[in-house]
């Protein structure tokens, strides 16, 4: 119980701490309305070039739009911690570095979720997509399951801010990659054997697959192995990247530059 309450509490204390003195005027057109312009771009691109279907589109980068927040809130909080000096006493407490960090992940889960629906909403009513009401609801546990392995894959991706000094690029490395490879606005039989080998070892490629079958008119039991495969290499990324945290951590003490920003 003890490492819940330090996962709940602290995770929303740090949420507090990196977007509380934002107004919600700049928090949620940040966080909202970019996904939108990028749901829409890609759509009219494809309509333009005549390839796939508008929700082809929809579903693709909508599903993707759950690593934004992944990637750029947990590692702005871990970068954060470091940048005003209280890193060091967090990585000293007794308190179990799993609960810390996977408290702090929570909230970019939760608002990743949002992002991802809302995207979807608003490219289905602005597209005119007809989408099958029994879809509604295997669609939004999708969401959730590629917002945890996208906040999976922020922790590890976190882990090298340890390292590095400047992460917005970074991060938008990262999230690039996984527009490009993961099948999002190109099928995957289309990319080099290469890119289709390293999407499927990363998060977004077999939820977008799951989605879009999902709106097809396929069921939740004909897309749980895809989704068992996101949340295996959500997994699989949270083991990592907890463990880069504690070798950086280590390299760090060892290096004396745990603070140096």
């Amino acid at each position: 119980m003890r490492a819940v309450r330090v996962a709940l509490v602290g995770g929303l204390i740090s949420f507090r701490g990196l977007f509380g003195w934002l107004h919600p005027s700049l928090l949620l057109p940040t966080m909202l309305v970019p996904p939108l312009f990028q749901v829409l771009f890609f759509a009219y691109l494809g309509r333009a070039a005549k390839l796939e279907s508008d929700s082809f589109y929809v579903v693709g980068n909508s599903i993707q739009l759950a690593a934004l927040p992944g990637l750029f809130a947990i590692s702005q909080a871990i970068a954060g911690e470091r940048r005003s000096q209280t890193l060091a006493p967090l990585l000293a407490s007794p308190a179990s570095r799993v609960a810390v960090f996977l408290g702090r992940s929570l909230p970019a889960m939760a608002i990743g979720l949002v992002v991802s629906a809302t995207s979807f909403a608003f490219g289905v009513v602005a597209l005119e997509i007809d989408v099958p009401g029994s879809a509604v609801a295997p669609l939004l546990l999708t969401m959730a399951a590629t917002a945890f392995s996208c906040a999976a894959l922020g922790i590890a991706h976190a882990a090298v801010g340890l390292r590095l000094r400047e992460m917005s690029v970074f991060s938008n490395l990262v999230f690039a990659i996984l527009l490009v490879f993961c099948g999002v606005n190109v099928p995957l039989d289309d990319l080099p054997a290469w890119m289709s080998t390293v999407a499927s070892g990363l998060p977004v490629t077999h939820a977008v697959e799951a989605g879009r079958e999902l709106v097809a008119g396929a069921s939740l039991a004909d897309v749980a192995g895809l989704l068992g495969a996101e949340l295996a290499i959500g997994v699989a990324y949270l083991v990592a990247g907890l463990g880069l945290l504690r070798f950086y951590e280590q390299d760090a003490r060892r290096r004396g530059s745990l603070e140096l920003v």
